[in-house]
Parts: C-alpha cells; sequence; structure tokens
C-alpha cells in the first residue's frame, strides 16, 4: 500500500502562498454576476466611477447607460456633477457586477440606498443603453427614460434630446466641437507641466476630464 506523502510546514506555507498570490492577482472578472461592497474614491465622469473593493483600486462602468461625454457641454459636466452629489467620496456602495469590458473595467450596477445607474436616466442625466441593456432589466431602464423625456429632464431639454453619446463618439471628438468655457478657467493643461500626479487627479476632481485620456478616472497616469 502506497502511503500519502508528508506534508511539510515548509510545503504547507508555499501552499498558501501561492493560494494568496493567486487572489491577489485575481481580477474582476472573479466576481461576475455576485454583489460585491465598495468605497468610492472618485469620479470620472457621468458613468465611470474610481472605487476601492477588497483593497484593490477598480474602475467601474456603469452598466446599461450611457452619460453624454465630457465635450458635449454643459450636458457632460453635468452629468459628472450630478453623480458626485450622489456618490461622495468615501461613499459605501454595493456593485451588481455585471462582466469586465474589453478596458478591464468592471461593469456594474452601482447601489447605493437607490440603484444609481437607473436615477441617472430618470432625472435625464444619462440614457439608456440600448446596445448594452442585457444584463440589466431593460424594461425598467427604458420606461425611467420615458419618463425622463416627459418630464424634460436634464438632456431632454432639448427637443427630441441632445445627441446620443455613442452617435456622438462615432462622429469624433476634437477642439474644434468644444464650445468656450467647456474647461474650468477655460485653461487646457498637459500632463508634463502639471508636475506631480497629486496634482494632475486635483484638476480632474475640478472638472478637467480631458486628462483622463482612458477614461479610467485617473489623470496623467504617466506621472505616478
Amino acid at each position: 500500500m502506497e502511503t500519502a506523502p508528508v506534508q511539510t510546514p515548509a510545503m504547507v506555507r508555499w501552499f498558501l502562498l501561492g493560494v494568496a498570490l493567486w487572489a491577489s492577482v485575481a481580477g474582476p472578472a472573479e466576481v461576475q454576476g455576485q454583489s460585491v461592497r465598495a468605497t468610492v474614491l472618485s469620479i470620472g465622469d457621468g458613468d465611470t466611477i474610481r472605487v476601492r473593493q477588497a483593497g484593490r483600486a477598480l474602475t467601474v462602468r456603469l452598466a446599461c447607460i450611457d452619460a453624454p461625454e465630457t465635450a458635449q457641454s454643459p450636458w457632460g459636466q453635468q452629468a459628472r456633477r450630478y453623480l458626485q452629489q450622489r456618490l461622495p467620496i468615501g461613499r459605501e456602495v454595493t456593485l451588481e457586477v455585471k462582466t469586465t469590458d474589453r478596458y478591464g473595467r468592471t461593469v456594474a450596477e452601482v447601489i447605493s440606498d437607490i440603484n444609481l445607474n437607473l436615477v441617472m436616466v430618470e432625472d435625464g442625466q444619462a440614457f439608456a443603453y440600448r446596445q448594452y441593456l442585457g444584463g440589466c432589466d431593460a424594461k425598467e431602464y427604458l420606461d425611467a427614460e420615458f419618463r425622463a423625456s416627459r418630464h424634460r429632464y436634464g438632456v431632454w431639454q432639448v427637443e427630441g434630446g441632445i445627441t446620443r453619446p455613442w452617435d456622438f463618439r462615432r462622429g469624433g471628438r476634437s477642439a474644434t466641437v468644444i464650445p468656450d468655457g467647456t474647461t474650468p478657467g477655460g485653461r487646457r493643461y498637459r500632463c508634463s507641466e502639471i508636475g506631480s500626479y497629486d496634482r494632475a487627479q486635483e484638476l480632474l476632481r475640478q472638472g478637467h476630464s480631458y486628462l483622463d485620456g482612458n477614461g479610467d478616472g485617473e489623470a496623467c497616469e504617466s506621472l505616478r
């Protein structure tokens, strides 16, 4: 009869270390379909936030909605301010994780005392993202959008609603479509002239969202 190999304390330690390392690199995909708790770190724009979850900083793309782009002045800035008011820094939230997108962002419904994704649509700060409604209650989001349009809230103050963000992106963004006054104080900064990562984050919080080129909620990551 073969005897089972003896596990020495060293072997056990190596095994536990391997498990810990695996857990530390496991990405958001491991919690897809689950509810996880997180703390708000920053607001990138009307549909992107940064949170801390299980000791890691994650970028979260709000599922099933599409908020105006920052260059769609003043609607993009209004959507961001609205979300900042609803989700102050340090707020504890629940993430109903749907998937991970091609940029590595966690796509989730963000729940505080209410479903923030749905409220953004209900109050006219975002559109129901028809192309990606499969992971949410599509009827609930479309009904919320209908009510917002009927009451002329937010983006619906313009007859028929403003240009949809997905159409705006398809048309391309350039400086020529950004009206004067889009950036605070009318000045645009380059990362190379800001000097520090912390200063870049401060400018991002002040509304200089163009410094966050990839939309992950962090400005001028080259300065880290």
